[in-house]
């Protein structure tokens, strides 16, 4: 090949144009935060002027008792006490406990994002084999074409497995020496030179003594058979489409310009496989498995599992493109893999599984390593983010519904001070939490500040517990319980430590 065209200069090509997109929640988050904490800002600086001229007016009618307009460190200290600062403070810990909860099932996350993502996933790329079915497909037939022999096909079906270590190729070898008694071989005077399978070419075979064997999906052979000058025995077709409504897996077998015939590999489906994507599907997650295997096999298996779309003859940039398109429609999309192939689409998707056994390129491509590389364990992963974003989303109800709350307790108590005669100001009516003075409300409410942070992170590390369902009732619960709890909470803290300052003496 040239400088630049090989497999792995193409991965490398593939993902060094990756990018991950940020995800919606981590978006609204930045802004609700950036937005309230202007807002409160604003209302902090506008009370300098306010507040210089209530004073001025209150001192100068010379009937009331003196006032002072609030100094500088109060203005920073109310500043302080408004903004977010509490799911601020809470953040990293939401991010940390959701880490360990995957560690806790053997997966290495490389940042709280990666978690959060899982979360807010929308599309589920699953491979086939060994995620959605057992993965060790077995040869269980050799089907020749008409004027070849059975053992004819057996033979060079062998032969090209000869090398080939996957589960599907040690049972061709096996079934061959079980059923035609092909037993061993002395190959070393023979040179021969064996062809690996990539994902380009989707077929493998060896070379010797003039004799080309290849065998792979039905698409690959025929290109085969044709660059060769030969023609498909017509009885081909009909063989591979039955083998591939059965939901089998067809491979074709040819020596140089001939076709031989069809081993059958049987696929089987993993025991409540479709269970687990009937709880996908309620949590408003799409499936779409991901297969080399051509398209009537796919749907036979799509269909029996249960997945909601398939993507047949996959390449690894049909993956990287599937990814982007989903992303193009504002999907987040989360998938495993373990191949350099893989790497590419590992890279593009939001969340990237890698498996431990899997090449450095898939592990450093990825955001996510599964330690005991199972790849049905991505559901579980993408339920870890959900508890992590329903607490995050708990927390964050609790700290605007609490800074709001803060807002209206302290501000009153401010200015309750002003054209007081004797012995209380029409403005301390607003005082409704009969707070003793402006320095002891601000005190208060700083003391307040840091002890709700300290009082929540049991619950942020804990986590709230996940319960599927939708985004309705879930801010219906957050509002009841969380919204409710932090307009209530803020005001009974910031009495009873306005109390306690006072009796000390403190303010």
């Amino acid at each position: 090949s040239n400088p630049g065209e090989t497999f792995l200069d193409r991965m490398i090509a593939l993902v060094e144009g990756a990018e991950r997109q940020k995800t919606p929640n981590e978006i609204a988050l930045n802004i609700l935060l950036a937005g309230l904490t202007i807002i409160f800002l604003l209302a902090v600086v506008t009370l300098v002027p306010y507040a210089t001229y209530s004073v001025q007016a209150s001192n100068g009618a010379g009937i009331f008792q003196t006032s002072q307009t609030p100094s500088i460190t109060v203005l920073v200290a109310l500043l302080v006490c408004l903004i977010p600062t509490t799911i601020g403070g809470l953040l990293s810990a939401i991010g940390i406990a959701g880490m360990d909860r995957l560690i806790q099932h053997n997966v290495l996350a490389m940042s709280g994002r990666a978690v959060e993502a899982a979360g807010d996933v929308n599309v589920l790329l699953l491979d086939k084999t060994g995620t959605i079915t057992l993965g060790n497909r077995q040869a269980t037939e050799f089907i020749p074409m008409p004027n070849v022999s059975e053992s004819a096909l057996a033979d060079a079906a062998q032969l090209s497995s000869l090398s080939d270590e996957t589960p599907e190729g040690r049972s061709i070898v096996v079934l061959a020496k079980t059923k035609y008694n092909l037993r061993g071989r002395e190959m070393a005077d023979k040179e021969m030179h064996f062809i690996p399978f990539t994902a380009q070419t989707r077929m493998s075979g060896v070379d010797f003594d003039g004799r080309i064997i290849r065998k792979g999906s039905y698409d690959s052979i025929v290109d085969f058979i044709t660059s060769k000058g030969g023609r498909l025995p017509h009885e081909l077709k009909p063989v591979v489409d039955r083998i591939s409504n059965a939901g089998g897996t067809p491979l074709v077998v040819a020596d140089s310009s001939n076709v031989l015939g069809v081993i059958y590999l049987k696929d089987i489906v993993k025991g409540g496989i479709k269970e687990r994507f009937d709880q996908l599907r309620s949590m408003g997650i799409k499936t779409i498995m991901i297969t080399g295997d051509n398209p009537l096999t796919a749907a036979a298996i799509a269909r029996e599992a249960g997945v909601d779309d398939f993507l047949a003859q996959a390449k690894p940039q049909d993956k990287m493109d599937l990814i982007k398109r989903e992303q193009a429609l504002g999907k987040l999309v989360a998938m495993t893999g373990d191949g350099t192939n893989d790497a590419p689409a590992l890279a593009q998707a939001d969340v990237g599984v890698a498996m431990n056994t899997g090449t450095m390129a898939a592990k450093e491509a990825g955001n996510m390593v599964d330690l005991d590389s199972n790849p049905t364990k991505l559901i579980e992963v993408v339920e870890i983010g959900k508890q992590l974003l329903m607490t995050r989303g708990a927390l964050t109800t609790f700290s605007i519904a609490n800074d709001v709350a803060k807002y209206f307790a302290i501000i009153p108590a401010l200015f309750s001070g002003l054209y007081v005669a004797k012995n209380a100001g029409p403005l301390s009516a607003l005082n409704v939490m009969h707070l003793s003075t402006p320095e002891s409300a601000i005190l208060s409410a700083v003391i307040f500040n840091a002890l709700i942070i300290i009082a929540l992170i049991p619950l942020a590390l804990r986590g709230i517990k996940y319960k599927a369902m939708s985004a309705a009732d879930l801010l219906r619960q957050n509002l009841l319980i969380y919204g409710l709890g932090g307009i209530i909470i803020p005001f009974v803290g910031i009495k009873l430590i306005d109390l306690i300052i006072v009796f000390l003496g403190l303010a």
